[in-house]
């Protein structure tokens, strides 16, 4: 067995692999099937929410929830630069503009001060992240949306069993984008879900990922069905849903092991100056789909990073650059540094270790030991750009942290 210790591993059994060969040896639905409907309600109930609507990926989830509002060409949705660029692509699938406000520096969110001051009158939703599988500040954010009379739709692909005071990620918003892909909470390998409350939203959900179809059981039928909407083909499938549904199955289990792993990390890493793993807030529940931490002014990551590599232990950066100074959102729209002062000082100093349910302890104590040396090896003097932070520690400041 490899001592290597990778970013992720997908847990599995027997179930997976029962549902999967019950769905192939059917020998029939394998695009529409009964592991569809299965799954939609296990998420509804699990959520408790009236809809869930599966397609093909999580991005796909937030191109069909932004069509579904009916957005567009000529409007802008708001969006973080810290995430991964899949939240600001979708948007200009869907034809409309992307909006880039700041994070704040706690969670790491879209800072609900910077999303009410880029509202406008052409702004036709607000689509904040919560980072890493905990809570943005979306009770502010839900707030501001509601004060300018603006959707809402929350990408949770990160947080599936992540709650808000209480309150499952998820539901707080007017829709939801989810994402089942391999190295997420709730993993199918590829896949998504949009969940709702909203019958006609869920109705036109329905549509658009069946060609505009009104009736979902084209191949039952006799007849050609009736188009009643502009819509592609972006169903889950039977055999995604099967492995689906035996995840569901087990998801609580999945995210103890990830909360247990992400515990004992945190717990090994609290005497390591310039070591701040992200957290939730107390009244918050954190299911670390990532476990990162922030690195200090004095602290290199690069040599962080290869001083894992060397230990075989993988480790990641989400997300830099951030966004809006990728290459293809740099040359669209002339953007440049400085636009986002927070966003920018925090992609600088992020750093993503491994993390997953089944994480054994010795592995843990590896990536422990990689990191103190790492930094031990990558401290300096902070007289390089990477070491200029006062920005995350004015913006922490400003709130009272």
């Amino acid at each position: 067995m490899s001592d290597a210790i990778p970013l992720f591993e997908i847990p599995w059994d027997e179930r997976d692999v029962r549902n999967a060969v019950d769905s192939i040896t059917r020998g029939s639905f394998w695009a529409n099937g009964p592991y569809v409907e299965e799954f939609e309600s296990g998420l509804e109930a699990y959520l408790g929410v009236e809809h869930a609507v599966t397609v093909n990926s999580g991005t796909t989830a937030l191109v069909a929830a932004l069509e579904a509002q009916g957005i567009g060409e000529g409007d802008e949705v708001i969006v973080p630069a810290f995430t991964f660029i899949a939240t600001a692509n979708a948007v200009r699938l869907a034809g409309a503009r992307p909006v880039f406000a700041d994070i704040e520096s706690e969670t790491y969110g879209l800072d609900p001060a910077s999303v009410a001051e880029n509202v406008t009158d052409e702004t036709a939703a607000i689509m904040p992240i919560h980072p890493y599988g905990a809570p943005c500040r979306i009770g502010a954010i839900a707030d501001v949306a509601a004060e300018t009379n603006v959707p809402l739709i929350e990408d949770a692909a990160e947080a599936f069993g992540s709650d808000y005071r209480g309150r499952a990620l998820g539901t707080i918003g007017d829709a939801a984008a989810l994402s089942f892909c391999q190295n997420k909470v709730l993993p199918t390998g590829e896949g998504g879900a949009v969940v709702t409350d909203e019958d006609d939203l869920a109705r036109r959900l329905e549509r658009f990922r069946s060609h505009g179809r009104a009736s979902e059981d084209y191949f039952s039928s006799a007849g050609s069905g009736d188009y009643v909407d502009l819509g592609t083909n972006v169903r889950m499938s039977d055999l995604v849903a099967s492995v689906g549904c035996a995840q569901l199955e087990r998801v609580d289990d999945l995210i103890a092991g990830r909360r247990r792993a992400a515990g004992r990390l945190a717990a090994g890493l609290a005497d390591v100056p310039g070591v701040e793993p992200h957290a939730a807030a107390e009244r918050d529940r954190h299911v670390y789909q990532l476990f990162t931490v922030t690195l200090g002014a004095d602290v290199d990551r690069d040599v962080v990073i290869d001083t894992l590599a060397e230990r075989k232990i993988s480790s990641k950066v989400y997300w830099d650059p951030p966004v809006h100074l990728t290459h293809a959102y740099r040359e669209r729209y002339g953007y440049e540094p400085g636009l986002l002062p927070v966003t920018e000082a925090v992609s600088e100093r992020v750093l993503s270790l491994p993390i997953h349910p089944v994480l054994r302890d010795d592995q843990i104590d590896r990536i422990v030991a990689g990191v103190r040396d790492g930094v031990e090896r990558g401290r300096s003097e902070p007289t390089n750009a990477r070491a200029e932070s006062p920005t995350i520690e004015a913006n922490r400041s400003r709130r009272g942290q």
